[in-house]
């Protein structure tokens, strides 16, 4: 009998249409917060969500691994993956809650929110001077996605004049003042007021945000990162903000996480902080898309059909259809 473990955090609902996918398979259910033990990752023909990956080169009989995350950095490292697994992400569904999440972060900075925060921690009633608008703003996308198309598009409606950097070129959407690659990211940095980042983590990307490059933004410019912490060294993040060559900064991820309670990074001046949460499964919509693309591409795979989302495991990103 195939093997099919689920370590997704699915509902009753869930399991029942997953299992009429798999019909006559048997399915074991890992817990999230447990994750999935060696034994379970070892024994499965087909894995729908994210696994240990240390657990991987020892499943000899996996054909199909559905993760429920949109990066796939780890699994498409030499040796991780047997030979010949089918390997797809969950692009897809993450896009509409991490984009609310980044207008969120964008708003509180552009408006000093954080500094009002601080100052009523200290019982101060300061006027923190002026701020700026959403609507006629420069932003820049850097990573377009699902995630970042879908805030790309929210922020256009807002009134701000959107430009996307992608990895390889496309037409570009009307939504869009400009759609460049990677090449031209130099001369986009000091013309953006917004700068969000979500790149996925491959070797082009790794510490792509250096010094250098942070040192060409505005002063008053913000940055959000949700891509990868690998993307801005943290040494070099602190350094301007405490200088105050940009006027503040989000972070949900880091290049170490969980963040260690000694970091720097806690007590640099104008930066937000929140723990790799704008995504995840904080909320319902993220589960039910999430199912849904692993159910359907699980079915996709059994019937060889075409893939939804497979990765490319020269590059790290989805294949290009």
């Amino acid at each position: 009998m195939k093997e099919v473990l689920v370590t997704i955090p699915v509902l009753e609902e869930h399991r029942r249409y997953l299992e009429s996918i798999g019909k006559d398979m048997h399915f074991t259910y890992a817990s999230r917060k447990e994750g999935a033990a060696r034994e379970m990752v070892e024994r499965a023909d087909y894995i729908l969500g994210n696994v240990k990956t240390e657990y991987l080169p020892h499943a000899r009989h996996l054909q199909f691994l559905q993760l429920d995350s949109a990066g796939s950095n780890e699994y498409v490292r030499p040796g991780v993956l047997p030979a010949g697994v089918k390997l797809c992400n969950a692009t897809g569904a993450y896009g509409v809650t991490i984009a609310e999440y980044l207008i969120g972060v964008v708003f509180a900075l552009k408006k000093k929110l954080p500094l009002y925060e601080e100052n009523r921690k200290k019982h101060n009633w300061h006027d923190e001077g002026m701020v700026t608008n959403i609507a006629g703003s420069k932003t820049l996308v850097l990573g377009l996605g699902d995630i970042g198309d879908t805030f790309a598009r929210k922020m256009n409606a807002l009134g701000s004049k959107v430009t996307g950097v992608r990895r390889s070129p496309a037409d570009k959407p009307e939504y869009l003042e400009g759609l460049y690659q990677m090449d031209a990211l130099e001369e986009l940095l000091p013309c953006a007021d917004i700068v969000v980042c979500t790149l996925p983590e491959t070797p082009e990307t790794c510490h792509l945000l250096d010094e250098r490059k942070l040192r060409l933004m505005k002063p008053e410019a913000v940055l959000v990162n949700i891509g990868r912490g690998s993307l801005i060294p943290t040494q070099d993040l602190i350094r301007v903000l405490k200088e105050g060559v940009i006027a503040g900064a989000a972070i949900d991820v880091a290049e170490q996480e969980p963040l260690p309670e000694d970091s720097l990074l806690w007590d640099t001046p104008n930066l937000m902080i929140t723990p790799h949460v704008a995504g995840n499964y904080h909320t319902l919509d993220i589960l039910e898309r999430a199912v849904k693309i692993a159910g359907e591409n699980f079915q996709a795979f059994l019937e060889g059909r075409p893939l939804r989302n497979e990765v490319d495991f020269t590059t790290g990103y989805r294949k290009r259809v």
